[in-house]
């Protein structure tokens, strides 16, 4: 038994140090070479009697204009490859020409996509469109929940009124378990929305001749839209414990971050250390002992007005002050900064709402606020960063207008001051306009981060270059501890003071018990799906706007004559 204890131990760090000796470039590069390169002749040219084998950009197809995103692409490829068409290929015949033609495909594909995705409006995308409908599911779901919720509703299931409200047609009909058949039907439903929306990708996309290889163009047809539409978005990515832990990942990057950045002056107060170590550790015990401790160690809260003498109340005041000087010191030098930094970065646009005055662009800026995603969109300008609707989703999120509608009413003037007041500074191109379009470029939208992002996917969907064991559903218990773990980080974020006064009440256990509500809006999976269907459409209409204009058939009619 001990002896093998002891083997265990050993086999322990061995197998983590191939888990990461597997995502990294050298190792990564084999794997695709043994993959992919295995036979002699690839796309016309040999490798056999080199002693050292040619790099992969010179013998496999270009995906993108990056070697180092192409690496981690290929990777990607070829746990497919292996796992979806060598098991199954291999036994017909040894030949390695279909596998190149397939390679060959998603080559031509991933060209045109990257092409164009330089004409997309990133910045439109991320911080406009997708946040809109986000908020549309925010405020959908909560209008659900509360018209299921009444005594006299005849209606009280909150998935009808959703479904009611915001219909798709891939989530049609509603699936219940008073009628078997109508998840059959749905699941169909949802198995054909996903074909279609590939092959109308692949009909804009791929070249004439391989369009006309029925066989091929079924065979990447069905990877993408089983493989990774199927199994990754519309099953792993819609569960809502997949969504807290992505959420719960953000958090703690960005909570990383912010303990770097506040390491010196972390010990201005003494008082919130406790609290933030309760809030980073508080995990470790149940929700009610969480409350109860937090009960236990701040008693005096609610009788501290009456009990306390003159100079504690004095010293703490004291102190207040000196914080808020400091935090408006740095809120006052951040500005400076960016004044100072904005007139030397580039413009977002030519020209100001398609050579229209300052305050008819602006306006209209405030009118494009309304509507569709492509009614808003103007062909020859772009709309400021501060009006873009990130900022009103997370105000919904935080349902900043139930719980401070006088904060809310502050923000919205400080927005129009920015966009209409001296200076425009928050309209297009403006000071604040420009800087936030820098921070957005740096920050979020660097090419650099892209193959970490894709190495780090790879690393969790296909372990050691396989794929990953399916996952146990957690269950009840399990996935209420990822949602308290994912409440706990997202109120790491804001300071103990900040907290105590937004969500008003001192008590650790109820602010987590308020931000786990918020949380409800991704514990359903089926009304999830209505969010992230939504989201794939989006991005497939601004890659490819010609579906949006034109059906599947007739542009497969166009191309094949």
């Amino acid at each position: 038994m001990n002896d093998g204890a002891t083997e265990k131990k050993l086999s322990d760090p061995s197998r983590a140090a191939r888990h990461t000796d597997t995502a990294s470039d050298k190792a990564t590069a084999a794997f695709v070479r043994r993959i992919l390169c295995s036979h002699d002749v690839l796309l016309g040219n040999g490798e056999k009697g080199l002693n050292t084998p040619r790099p992969i950009e010179d013998v496999l197809p270009p995906l993108t204009s990056s070697n180092e995103i192409d690496l981690q692409l290929y990777a990607i490829i070829a746990v497919i490859i292996k796992e979806f068409v060598q098991t199954w290929y291999s036994k017909i015949t040894p030949d390695h020409v279909f596998v190149n033609e397939v390679i060959q495909i998603i080559a031509h594909c991933t060209r045109g996509l990257e092409q164009r995705l330089r004409k997309v409006d990133l910045e439109a995308l991320l911080l406009d469109e997708i946040p809109e409908l986000v908020e549309t599911h925010l405020s959908t779901f909560r209008l659900a929940k509360q018209q299921a919720s009444y005594q006299h509703s005849l209606v009280s299931d909150p998935r009808v009124v959703y479904h009611t409200l915001h219909p798709h047609p891939a989530l049609s009909p509603l699936p219940t378990e008073t009628m078997p058949s109508s998840s059959v039907e749905q699941r169909e439903n949802e198995s054909a929305w996903r074909q279609l929306l590939v092959q109308g990708v692949l009909v804009v996309l791929l070249p004439t001749e391989d369009l006309q290889n029925a066989c091929l163009r079924s065979l990447v047809s069905e990877i993408f839209a089983e493989l990774i539409l199927g199994n990754g978005i519309s099953g792993k990515a819609c569960e809502g414990t997949t969504l807290w832990e992505g959420i719960t990942r953000i958090a703690e990057v960005l909570q990383t971050d912010q303990g770097k950045e506040k390491d010196a002056p972390s010990d201005d107060l003494n008082e919130e250390r406790p609290l933030n170590r309760l809030q980073r550790y508080g995990l470790l015990a149940s929700a009610a002992e969480q409350q109860s401790g937090d009960e236990r160690s701040q008693p005096p809260v609610v009788d501290d007005r009456r009990n306390t003498n003159a100079p504690m109340t004095i010293t703490t005041l004291f102190w207040m002050a000196i914080q808020y000087v400091f935090l408006a010191g740095t809120a006052m030098r951040a500005v400076m900064v960016a004044v100072a930094t904005s007139s030397s970065l580039p413009p977002r646009s030519a020209t100001c709402s398609g050579g229209q005055s300052p305050i008819e662009g602006g306006y209209q800026s405030q009118l494009l606020q309304t509507g569709s995603p492509e009614m808003r969109r103007p062909s020859d300008s772009r709309r400021p960063i501060v009006s873009m609707r990130l900022w009103s989703c997370a105000s919904e999120f935080v349902e900043l207008g139930a719980r401070m509608p006088w904060l809310s009413g502050v923000i919205s003037m400080l927005r129009w001051g920015a966009l209409l007041g001296p200076g425009r500074v928050g309209n297009t191109d403006g000071v604040l306009d420009r800087f936030l379009s820098h921070t957005t470029q740096t920050r979020v939208l660097n090419p650099a981060f892209l193959p970490i992002v894709l190495r780090t996917l790879r690393a969790t969907l296909f372990p050691n270059n396989a794929l990953a064991p399916p996952r146990q559903p957690p269950s009840e218990e399990e996935a209420k501890h990822i949602k308290l773990r994912c409440a706990a980080t997202l109120l790491g974020l804001l300071p103990a003071r900040v907290a105590a006064v937004f969500f008003a009440s001192a008590s650790h256990g109820e602010q987590l018990r308020q931000v786990g509500e918020s949380l409800d809006c991704l514990d359903d999976a089926y009304l999830n799906k209505h969010l992230i269907f939504a989201i794939v459409e989006l991005i497939v209409l601004r890659l490819v706007p010609e579906l949006g204009e034109r059906g599947v058939q007739e542009l497969m009619e166009d191309r094949l004559g």
